[in-house]
């Protein structure tokens, strides 16, 4: 079952590193390793987003960083807590650091996920529904043993979540850290200091650790919600998107909702998409596809997953 961690672990010794050796080297030392690197290529492990349509354009690289940014209300943890699911079913571990939510909510969501449907509904809400939730809530506890959860909801501090991060990738050796969200861990918009610090600590403890760190964050508040953002729409310093490898947006299709709320299966929009995940840096790009793709995605809305195309079956995870 998910890990926890808490405040009980004392961070601040992994607030910098204890070796501070520079070394500097030839550039001729580099040239086996990269020889080696470009036979290998084809037979490289790579750890896939859930969309299999992404997979020419993108896939977690270590000791890299992403930003997932969109406005409020358009999915971001949800999105994020279906790759971190991805990511499990792939053998990776995981910590989510959420302090947009409580531990049990963030279960909660991936569990449903796992589920693959409501456990809401009419048949589960019976003794005999529970004694079934109870096994598939079991089940998803054993599969989830890779899976580490920050324990703490609020508003914490850029020195908490630097050491915590370093204390997972180099004492647990996680792979795939998530901060949800930069804005809980610098208080204020017009810090740009703090800001600029967080993120060029959790780019230096991606490189140094080779781990994927995940952070999630806000956009402006736009002139008009129905308009993808972008890159530029970043809230706070722009250096937040100069520093990291990767930026996504996470765009809800609000517009399709309201058609479809008002007009049903014959709506306008009946057929568009209801998000979309727009990359919008991709800076270590080296395939032959789109390296800044646009990933249209729709919901299956008793599982809380999103699939790929309207009639694709939702994720299984065992």
């Amino acid at each position: 079952m998910a890990n926890y961690l808490d405040d009980s672990i004392d961070f601040t010794q992994y607030l910098k590193e204890t070796d501070n050796q520079t070394n500097v080297k030839s550039a001729a030392v580099y040239i086996p390793a990269i020889k080696k690197q470009m036979r290998d290529s084809s037979k490289e492990r790579k750890v896939w987003m859930p969309w299999t349509k992404a997979n020419d354009s993108f896939y977690f690289r270590p000791g890299e960083v992403t930003v997932w940014a969109g406005m409020n209300g358009h999915g971001k943890s949800q999105v994020t807590a279906q790759i971190a699911m991805h990511l499990l079913k792939q053998k990776e571990k995981v910590c989510l650091a959420s302090f947009e939510m409580k531990p049990a909510q963030t279960i909660r969501l991936m569990a449903r996920m796992f589920i693959g449907t409501n456990p809401f509904t009419p048949e589960y809400q019976n003794d005999e529904g529970y004694e079934v939730l109870d096994l598939l809530l079991d089940k998803f506890g054993a599969w989830s043993k890779n899976l580490w959860i920050y324990d703490q909801t609020g508003t914490t501090n850029v020195e908490t979540v630097i050491g915590m991060t370093r204390y997972c990738a180099k004492e647990l050796k996680i792979n795939h850290i998530f901060i949800d969200s930069l804005m809980k861990v610098v208080g204020s918009e017009e810090d740009m200091t703090g800001q600029k610090m967080l993120v060029a600590e959790l780019f230096s403890i991606a490189k140094d650790h080779n781990v994927h760190i995940h952070l999630i964050h806000h956009v402006r508040k736009p002139a008009n919600e129905n308009v993808i953002p972008d890159k530029y729409d970043l809230k706070g310093s722009g250096s937040i998107s100069d520093q990291v490898d990767n930026v996504f947006t996470v765009f809800r299709n609000k517009a399709k909702e309201d058609d479809v709320r008002n007009n049903g299966k014959f709506g306008t929009k009946a057929a568009e998409f209801d998000s979309i995940l727009k990359c919008c840096k991709q800076r270590h790009y080296e395939g032959s596809g789109d390296g800044e793709p646009a990933i249209s995605l729709w919901l299956h809305r008793d599982s809380g997953q999103f699939i790929g195309q309207p009639l694709d079956p939702v994720f299984v995870y065992e």
